[in-house]
């Protein structure tokens, strides 16, 4: 099979990929934590992830993908005090904390679609493994890991002697309670919550029984139960947010090699932040986040604009974001499908050469921008036939993911018959006002939508 060549954070090096079985992908993907939409910072996670699964598939490798869901036990300030945010978002928008996990999760996977990210293999919800995640925590109480105090049961990090090895942080620089109440309770300032304890004086909406009390698990253990239960021993590649790497992944390899034995998780790979506003990170705790519905629907920007934004930007560089970046990035991505509906439709054959170059450079550590530069030049190249043209980009469209066939075939787009169900949704609930607005929106981007019934027509202007 091709080489493949990926950073891995574990040894801050470029490393030639290994699988555990020959010729297939064991690969597990942090998911949202479903409070809140996601916002396109996040998406630009999850699209760095989906060029590095559609790189292995493009490799020819079976992947089995698994992701998690987050809908319990992840408190304000990303450490173990303060409220849960499924509790907050139950407060704020007065529904139950179920109801907000599945309204979040379900507007999270139309998100997905919308950017043409290829669905995990199979998805797991925090509050469907709480069985798991006990069976864990009691694993790692049995040989001796695991204190209690008055809030909860912990990790005792004193017990090893690399806990350090993914952040290489220097113990000593690190501060508790940088954002939220400090636990006077903790042996050490590194050490976490497995399970914490409901509060005595109120009654949460999402609590379980456990060996140790009635409470809800903590952050980390949630993403070692459901890699270990999806992937069992295939445990190639773990991805996330280089915002993971201090504590939430850091906190995974600790409690899953102390609780098996063995080493969890072969590659460890992250992507960089999005900014916005003059390089300032965005992040819903500091609220300057902007979801794909503000920052590219409203706007009439194709989200697949985005996705070719993203793929200009190497993984591991801070991608900018503003609406002249995404403006150009369309105009782009529309001159590149005019290149491509000019082409004559005709059958050719793929083009070893370019196949090739592309294969190389996706293929080291996701050269993205590299293999995008490559498909213009192929299709300036005067020494091959449209036809050859035209089956080399569209097999190149299986990693790129910009629905380039679409175009050939003249398809009704992604984006168009998302919004045309999204408007039928707010028919249905007789939400006229948001008809009228996606109506609008699918006569922006070029298209008439007539309704038929109880369904609806769609037609090219």
């Amino acid at each position: 099979m091709n080489t493949i060549y990926l950073y891995n954070t574990l040894s801050r090096k470029k490393e030639e990929f290994k699988p555990i079985k020959k010729g297939e992908l064991g690969l597990y993907t942090c998911g949202p934590t479903v409070y809140n939409y996601a916002h396109i910072g996040n998406l630009r996670t999850y699209l760095f992830e989906d060029f590095l699964k559609r790189m292995f598939l493009y490799n020819n490798y079976k992947v089995k993908h698994v992701m998690n869901i987050t809908d319990v036990g992840h408190l304000v300030g990303d450490g173990d005090m303060g409220e849960d945010k499924l509790e907050l978002g139950a407060k704020r928008e007065q529904k139950t904390a179920w109801e907000i996990a599945d309204y979040y999760f379900k507007a999270f996977v139309e998100d997905l679609k919308y950017l043409n990210i290829i669905e995990p293999s199979k998805w797991y919800k925090a509050t469907g493994t709480i069985k798991e995640q006990i069976n864990l925590i009691k694993t790692l109480e049995d040989k001796d890991y695991t204190y209690r105090t008055s809030d909860g049961v912990y990790f005792d990090t004193s017990k090893i002697d690399d806990y350090n090895k993914l952040s290489k942080q220097r113990l000593e620089d690190l501060k508790d309670g940088a954002r939220v109440q400090k636990n006077k309770e903790k042996l050490n300032i590194t050490d976490f919550a497995l399970w914490k304890f409901s509060p005595k004086d109120s009654k949460r909406q999402m609590e379980w029984e456990s060996p140790w009390g009635i409470g809800f698990p903590g952050w980390s253990i949630e993403c070692s139960a459901m890699s270990l239960k999806g992937l069992e021993k295939q445990l190639d590649i773990h991805c996330g947010g280089v915002d993971h790497i201090d504590v939430h992944h850091t906190n995974e390899i600790a409690q899953s090699e102390s609780a098996t034995g063995d080493k969890f998780f072969n590659y460890w790979i992250h992507g960089a932040f999005m900014n916005i506003a003059g390089g300032k990170k965005m992040a819903k705790s500091s609220d300057n986040f902007l979801t794909l519905q503000k920052a590219l629907l409203d706007k009439n920007i194709n989200p697949l604009a985005f996705r070719f934004a993203a793929l200009q930007v190497h993984y591991r560089k801070p991608m900018e974001y503003n609406l002249d970046i995404m403006e150009n990035a369309q105009s782009a991505l529309k001159a590149l499908y005019q290149r491509v509906q000019g082409l004559e439709f005709k059958p050719g054959k793929l083009s070893k050469i370019y196949k090739d170059k592309f294969i190389q450079h996706i293929n080291n550590d996701l050269n993205t921008a590299q293999a995008l530069a490559l498909t213009q030049t192929m299709l300036r190249d005067k020494s091959l036939s449209d036809a050859d043209k035209l089956a080399s980009i569209l097999d190149f469209d299986k990693f790129l993911g910009l629905d380039l066939k679409e175009q050939i075939d003249n398809n009704i787009p992604r984006i168009i018959e998302v919004l045309a169900k999204r408007r039928q949704k707010a028919r249905e609930e007789k939400d006229f006002a948001e008809s009228d607005n996606l109506r609008r929106k699918i006569t922006k981007l070029g298209y008439d939508i007539k309704d038929s019934g109880d369904s609806y027509k769609l037609k090219k202007q």
